[in-house]
């Protein structure tokens, strides 16, 4: 009975009562579109997690429903009895991570990746020197005409060719660490930088700060921030992601400012959730609930701020490919449809089902690459419906499965997948006059 209590705690049982198996959540779930398996919708894990939980079902069997799980949280959406099901997924995420039995070497990866690759911003800056000196030197040309890259583990030579020209070391060491607007301020905004996004992206991370200065705001990126803690939670690390959270909110903390400002959906999503880290009435608990006011997508201080006009016409018809974790849990919509709107020339072509979520998910395109791909052709197929000549994503993850997307329909070269931030640089903005 001990084992089934303890099952009962660590798997939040209790909540598995607020879903009554009305099945609201199906048509909403990309992996039961796609799998057509009960156990790989909401309902049917929750279910699964109750029958665990009493002993009716081993750990075993909620394997693979659970890791099959996207966490787009779309069920939340359409859920008539307010489940709770990303408390739920954790619970069962960390369980499963709790009681699983790891090879020596297999442990010391995991701690060497989550505990210091993705939390470092000196491993990510080699990274992205190391992806830059790839692509410059003539290796990743070599690697390509010798098919060298069809030997990468996990697929991840799929991903290698969509990766983006990368800066040079140089540039990167030339950023600031603090930018002022031309004229006076209108809001003092800290920028979370992100892991992925900084190292891969670090380009789109310049224009976001680029044009929060534009907007009036001045800008501070702290230099004591980590990772999100996304990726580690989503692999059952819930303890190192809770770490990651506490180093965030001390390195904000340094700073008075009016937001908290990203750009990525998944990294918002967890930076806004912080305060579900911690036992209510701590100490940590009334912090991360401080921080998480301040949280905010850089679409909607845009927005907020509402000074920005663009010069430059951009005659090109799109389609925009929504973050699943930007409008399931953040609950952000409509501020990056505005500001494309604004956009002189610009043609917004709607997909069927633009909220159906790509397959990206973290790193599920990588550890579930079969079963995101065929996600991703759902979507993709939804794409060529609409014909648009670029697709716009605001999530790093979202925008490599866009382009490989791309890439694997043949498309390369009449369609892209851009960061809604590179698209608003493109329209050449400036401070309204």
């Amino acid at each position: 009975m001990s084992e089934v209590k303890s099952l009962k705690e660590s798997l939040e049982y209790g909540k598995t009562f607020d879903c009554v198996q009305c099945g609201y959540c199906l048509p909403a779930c990309p992996t039961y579109e796609t799998m057509e398996k009960e156990t790989h919708s909401p309902r049917g894990r929750i279910n699964m997690i109750k029958m665990v939980a009493e002993g009716k079902a081993s750990l075993e069997d909620l394997e693979e429903p659970i890791e099959k799980c996207l966490g787009c949280m779309a069920c939340t959406t359409v859920c008539p009895t307010d489940v709770q099901y990303g408390d739920l997924l954790e619970a069962a995420k960390e369980t499963l991570e709790n009681n699983r039995t790891k090879s020596k070497r297999q442990q010391k990866t995991e701690d060497f990746l989550f505990g210091s690759f993705f939390p470092s911003s000196s491993w990510m800056t080699r990274l992205g020197n190391a992806t830059w000196l790839y692509q410059v030197s003539g290796l990743q040309k070599a690697a390509n005409t010798l098919r060298m890259t069809s030997m990468a583990p996990l697929h991840l030579g799929e991903f290698e060719k969509v990766i983006p020209a990368q800066p040079s070391p140089k540039e990167r060491k030339q950023r600031n660490r603090r930018v002022k607007p031309d004229g006076t301020s209108t809001a003092k905004v800290a920028f979370f930088t992100g892991c992925v996004m900084d190292s891969v992206f670090f380009r789109t991370n310049q224009n976001t700060v680029e044009l929060l200065r534009l907007s009036g705001a001045e800008v501070i990126l702290p230099e004591k921030q980590t990772c999100c803690g996304a990726l580690h939670a989503h692999s059952g690390k819930v303890e190192m992601a809770r770490e990651q959270a506490m180093e965030n909110i001390k390195a904000f903390e340094e700073e008075d400012v009016d937001y908290i400002v990203n750009n990525a959906g998944g990294c918002g999503a967890r930076l806004i959730e912080y305060d579900h880290m911690f036992e209510e009435g701590t100490d940590w608990h009334k912090r991360a609930l401080a921080f998480k006011e301040k949280v905010k997508d850089i679409s909607e201080v845009l927005v907020e701020l509402d000074n920005l006009e663009f010069s430059k016409e951009v005659s090109k018809e799109i389609t925009y490919q929504p973050s699943c974790h930007m409008s399931n849990v953040q609950r952000v919509k409509e501020p990056p449809r505005l500001l494309m709107e604004n956009i002189p020339g610009l043609t917004l072509k709607e997909m069927n089902n633009p909220d159906f979520c790509c397959g990206s998910a973290g790193i599920y395109n990588i550890v579930n690459y079969e079963d995101s791909m065929d996600i991703l052709d759902v979507k993709m197929a939804d794409v060529k419906r609409a014909e648009p000549e670029a697709i716009v994503t605001t999530n790093p993850g979202c925008l490599l499965q866009m382009k490989l997307g791309v890439e694997r329909e043949g498309k390369g070269g009449d369609m892209q997948a851009v960061h809604l931030v590179d698209l608003l640089m493109e329209a050449e903005p400036r401070p309204r006059s």
